[in-house]
């Protein structure tokens, strides 16, 4: 059955299902990322070679391409793919970064920063997600993502500075300990907040932080010890 981004035909050979993802994926790129005004060429190129069709439920295959988040189970989503790629163009990767994110769910995002940065860590606090998403990853042959099934809060300081930090859930304030593993230099990026959240990014410099604000989203909230915590 064809999805609403009309891409994946009822009984399609396994080459054509293929040439429809990818022209649905490139076609995702040009009028939902390229067209709202995402102009980092690496980050479109990573946006047009994962794969996002490999991340969604079977059930959802026909939405992959489609311009908004998709439940993953565990009352989680994959996040709308303008917003990944928003939120990677923010964060500036250059090469050698060394990349933290909070929030594996499905792995599309840590997949889409691989591309991106020399080395990944992602955290998630659902176990059965980070199962999934380290299987899924390594399947396809991420091999410098690194997951972590934990409560991202205290984040990974033992594999800490980085240069960016990203988050796929909203805190209602950014974690203290997150902010003291970000790099001089370096930027987190994160939706803050509840209900609708402001999507914000954070820069270390030698004078302090710096915080910009860029739009409004919508995401899962952050759950665990940042609940105690405010």
């Amino acid at each position: 059955m064809a999805g609403p981004s009309g891409w994946l035909g009822a009984g399609a050979p396994g080459a054509e299902a293929g040439d429809a993802a990818t022209a649905a994926r490139l076609r995702m790129v040009a009028t939902q990322i390229e067209a709202r005004g995402v102009r980092d060429p690496r980050v479109l190129d990573a946006m047009r070679r994962v794969e996002r069709h490999r991340f969604v439920p079977e059930s959802l295959l026909g939405q992959a391409y489609a311009d908004w988040p998709l439940v993953i189970g565990h009352g989680q989503t994959i996040s709308q793919p303008y917003i990944v790629a928003v939120m990677a163009e923010a964060a500036r990767l250059g090469p050698g970064a060394r990349v933290l994110e909070i929030g594996t769910g499905s792995g599309y995002q840590a997949a889409v920063l691989s591309l991106l940065a020399d080395e990944v860590d992602t955290i998630e606090l659902v176990e059965p997600l980070a199962r999934q998403a380290a299987d899924r990853l390594e399947a396809l042959g991420y091999g410098n993502v690194h997951v972590r099934a934990a409560d991202g809060y205290r984040g990974w300081p033992e594999r800490a500075p980085f240069d960016a930090i990203l988050l796929a859930a909203a805190p209602p304030e950014i974690p203290p300990p997150l902010l003291d593993q970000l790099k001089e230099g370096g930027r987190l990026v994160a939706p803050v907040g509840e209900g609708v959240q402001d999507l914000v990014v954070v820069r270390r410099t030698a004078a302090g932080l710096s915080r910009q604000t860029l739009l409004a989203v919508r995401f899962v909230p952050m759950t665990g010890e940042v609940l105690r915590r405010t």
